[in-house]
């Protein structure tokens, strides 16, 4: 009953889809811990000791105790409207992990490896205009105008549409993708018709690492982040990679600062002056 309180909430509020499966999971697991008692009878003090037993008997990361701490707070707070009760519950503090990103020439490289004329065009559009694997096979054929050049990301992350340059190298290879393929509404499609998986995508990536014989731990996502790595190093405005981007924040575009940062990787180590 209260499981279902919470996804008719989350589906009037128009949230994603992954909200509501990450919401569900979670907001399930506390009330398999609880068992008889009603979850509406929680006090704050009660719900902390949940959370300390998540850490400290089920081993839970900082992340996946984010998003759970997200659900229980969405149940109280939007469904209970028991504004108050997350007030005195502390978040952990989330790692700093940097964006993992590769340099021009290994890009080169696992473009060059990539023969299958569908794959090397996927990884160039991902690598060319920052995109989300999610974002690449949901590309439609009419979202691409290549008189102006611009292409409608539609419905991305956060249900926000926004628009990204087509790189013009691309044009003569997507023309002839287009007429090798024949693609029919996606760009991208399965042998069967119907859009690429997003698993068939990240496969595609991983062979092309493996043959160029490139050994870093990153996934398709890697792409992304060496678009905004690389645009950031030739001195694009930060503000502009955010809208390409399409972060709402602009404290998440400005992690890639961390990384690009000339002045620290001016300093020399004193071990190579002695």
């Amino acid at each position: 009953h209260a499981l279902t309180e919470l996804q008719n909430e989350i589906i009037l509020r128009g949230l994603s889809q992954n909200t509501l499966r990450s919401y569900s999971t979670e907001f399930a697991q506390l009330l398999s811990t609880i068992k008889d008692f009603p979850v509406e009878n929680l006090t704050s003090e009660k719900i902390k000791a949940y959370l300390l037993y998540c850490v400290t008997d089920l081993g839970v990361s900082e992340n996946y105790l984010h998003s759970r701490i997200n659900a229980l707070k969405f149940y109280f707070e939007k469904v209970l409207r028991r504004e108050k009760i997350f007030l005195e519950i502390p978040r952990p503090k989330k790692p700093e992990i940097l964006p993992k990103s590769l340099n021009p020439s290994e890009i080169t490289k696992i473009i060059s490896v990539t023969e299958n004329a569908k794959h090397q065009t996927i990884i160039k559009l991902c690598y060319g205009m920052g995109l989300r694997v999610s974002e690449i096979v949901n590309l439609k054929i009419e979202d691409i105008d290549s008189k102006s050049m611009r292409v409608l990301i539609s419905k991305a992350k956060g249900k926000k549409d926004r628009y990204v340059n087509l790189p013009e190298s691309i044009l003569p290879q997507l023309r002839d993708y287009y007429r090798e393929f024949r693609p029919k509404e996606f760009l991208f499609e399965g042998q069967d018709g119907g859009k690429y998986s997003v698993r068939s995508a990240q496969n595609v990536f991983k062979n092309a690492m493996k043959k160029a014989g490139i050994h870093k731990t990153v996934g398709i996502h890697s792409l992304r982040h060496s678009y905004a790595t690389h645009l950031l190093e030739y001195g694009t405005d930060i503000s502009l990679i955010q809208k390409l981007l399409g972060h709402n924040q602009i404290s998440t575009t400005l992690n890639y600062t961390k990384i690009v940062d000339k002045h620290l990787r001016k300093v020399e180590s004193p071990l190579d002056r002695l």
